[in-house]
């Protein structure tokens, strides 16, 4: 912490207890609303190149945002649940956007007057405020459990803590003053600032307490431009440092030895199963002999049968194919639109990106569905449509009760709800509808190249690490290790205090997992059809898929050793929203490697002479 302005990146701990939050610590003066986003700090919503401009002595809105415990990044409240006193202006909540309600921020006008380039110095707020005996316990509450409150000045956030304990007395102190430093380039404001000081102690022995809330201002002139005032919030030495680039650069390395593992897979095994199943001049006699007695010619009749529970399977395939057109569109989104500036625009973003995206999850499922026979297309559609936004409501359903009961600000409103269902009804399942349709008449057709014999082939027995389930297990290794760094970074960003900006580097990092698990599912594809096993179309969905697993286990050691997260509702939101998470690579990799192993089918079984 810098000055009491929440910079905090990670925290090491060997333990985190399980605390326990009193149910009505906190009465809700207003509505509540709610966060889905596991994501970065939340900025400002002016762009970088929209000037606000002041003239003198013009009013400069301080608007209150949210309070709540510094070391739990979602568990966030109203400001004014806090017993601070309200100043003269009129308390109004801005509430711009769709991203705003889910991140459950409800701007309210804090009342403190500031006035462009005019200094203030120990100007009361609101006048000499008693705090009853219920006031003071609040108080005392928040400023135990590190309790810090975000501001925002011209759109810039600030932050400040509530106050502190005196460690080696256990005593309790508020802070009643605080000092603002804001900078101005002209007519604009480039830099603002908040440090609490002055501090009051908390007597819980006394019924009443008096306190006089005070604030001071302090203006200074800045050689800062305008589009550059969000440079100081970014941490570049964390973010581009020598150790993510060089998990980039190992990455792309590995990348260049699993395409050329690919291709020397192709042009030496392959070429020589060709040249044996096809009797080609030249080979000897051992080749000869063998002839169709093994490998993965010999369940050329079962390979292409349907896989176990197709719908299911259609559903996941579509489902992975429109969270992967999301990730990157969204990508390219933020990269171009530089939107991480503007307040929860990345999520509000993302949310019509996936809609948009639906006629690509129901052009996949169908035609994939139909391709393998499937007849209840209607059924196909429908749970093609539902399936994730319905994963996304269960455990954001479980999250929204946790906070309601907690009395949070991250509680989803009724209305926000109704939006999100709106969006659903009216643009995702038409969408996905067409997308049906499209894929169902036009992409269809199961031209195989293989006839499907009517009965199963036995499948022999094998060595254990040529079992399904052992080649699922490591073959989400390698993708896991060439996002590992990353994937800390972005926990670092999400569940704590660093900004992610370096979009670039996500979108580079997004091709080469794609491209890794294109090559390790083809390879694991081609190793399990040769022990003739032609169960592979579930285990190409689950092979890279099982990366999921691997993020979710580091995910569980972070919280442990990278946090002092604590308390129900903190720890419900991490692991709720990671396992979201989770599931969405599983779905976004697992469809990327049936592309991969379905067209690596197709071309081998298409380029080989068949009885």
């Amino acid at each position: 912490m810098r000055e009491h302005q929440v910079v905090v990146w990670h925290y090491w701990c060997s333990s985190c207890a399980i605390l326990t939050y009193p149910k009505n610590a906190f009465k809700p003066q207003q509505k509540a609303t709610s966060n889905l986003e596991i994501g970065s700090v939340i900025f400002g919503g002016t762009k970088f190149d929209t000037a606000a401009v002041y003239g003198e002595f013009e009013d400069v809105v301080v608007w209150a945002n949210t309070v709540g415990p510094i070391n739990n990044r979602q568990e966030t409240y109203e400001y004014f649940q806090l017993p601070y006193c309200k100043g003269s202006g009129t308390v109004e909540h801005r509430h711009e956007t769709l991203g705003e309600a889910l991140l459950g921020m409800e701007l309210v006008n804090s009342g403190i007057p500031i006035k462009f380039k005019r200094n203030y110095a120990g100007q009361s707020i609101c006048g000499t405020k008693t705090l009853t005996l219920e006031e003071i316990k609040t108080f005392h509450y928040a400023v135990a459990n590190e309790y810090w409150f975000q501001y925002f000045i011209d759109d810039l956030p600030v932050w400040g803590m509530v106050g502190k304990v005196d460690k080696a007395t256990n005593e309790v102190f508020l802070y009643t003053h605080v000092r603002f430093e804001i900078h101005y380039n002209k007519d604009q404001i480039v830099f603002a600032k908040v440090i609490p000081d002055t501090t009051v102690q908390l007597d819980l022995r006394n019924n009443v307490q008096k306190v006089d809330f005070t604030y001071s201002v302090q203006w200074d002139t800045s050689d800062t431009e305008f589009k550059d005032r969000f440079q100081h919030y970014l941490d570049s030495d964390f973010f581009e440092n020598k150790i993510h680039w060089f998990s980039i650069c190992n990455s792309l390395m590995m990348v260049l030895f699993l395409t050329g593992f690919a291709s020397a897979l192709w042009i030496r095994y392959l070429r020589r199963d060709f040249a044996r199943y096809d009797k080609e001049v030249g080979l000897n006699d051992f080749d000869h002999d063998l002839g169709d007695d093994y490998g993965w010619k010999q369940i050329h009749g079962d390979v292409f049968r349907p896989p176990a529970n197709l719908m299911t399977f259609a559903v996941f395939l579509g489902t992975g194919h429109q969270l992967a057109w999301t990730s990157f569109f969204a990508i390219l989104y933020t990269i171009f639109g530089q939107e991480w500036t503007e307040r929860a625009s990345i999520l509000t973003a993302t949310i019509f990106i996936y809609a948009f995206m639906a006629p690509i999850s129901g052009y996949t499922a169908a035609s994939t569905y139909s391709k393998y026979g499937g007849r209840d297309w209607v059924k196909a559609m429908l749970m093609t449509a539902s399936f994730w936004p319905g994963t996304v409501g269960v455990v954001t359903g479980l999250n929204n009760a946790i906070a309601i009961y907690y009395t949070s600000s991250r509680a989803i409103p009724f209305g926000t709800m109704m939006a999100l269902l709106s969006i659903w009804l009216f643009i995702t399942l038409p969408l996905t509808f067409i997308g049906t349709i499209i894929g169902r008449h036009y992409a269809g057709q199961g031209n195989f190249p293989c006839r499907v014999h009517p009965i199963p082939r036995q499948i022999p027995e094998k060595v254990w690490y040529a079992e399904p389930i052992v080649v699922i297990a490591m073959g989400g290794v390698l993708p896991f290790a060439s996002i590992f760094i990353e994937i800390y970074f972005l926990f670092t960003s999400f569940w704590s205090y660093k900004v992610y900006y370096v979009y670039g580097f996500m979108l580079l990092v997004f091709a080469i997992v794609i491209l890794v698990t294109a090559c390790v599912t083809v390879v694991s594809t081609y190793f399990v059809i040769n022990t003739e096993d032609y169960r592979w179309h579930w285990m190409s969905l689950a092979t890279c898929g099982s990366t999921a697993g691997y993020v979710y286990i580091y995910a569980v050691y972070y919280f442990m050793h990278r946090t002092r997260m604590s308390g129900l509702f903190q720890t419900m939101f991490y692991f709720g929203n990671t396992a979201l998470a989770c599931m969405a690579i599983f779905l976004i990799l697992g469809s990327v490697g049936y592309v991969a192993a379905n067209k690596f089918m197709t071309t081998i079984y298409r380029n080989v002479k068949l009885d």
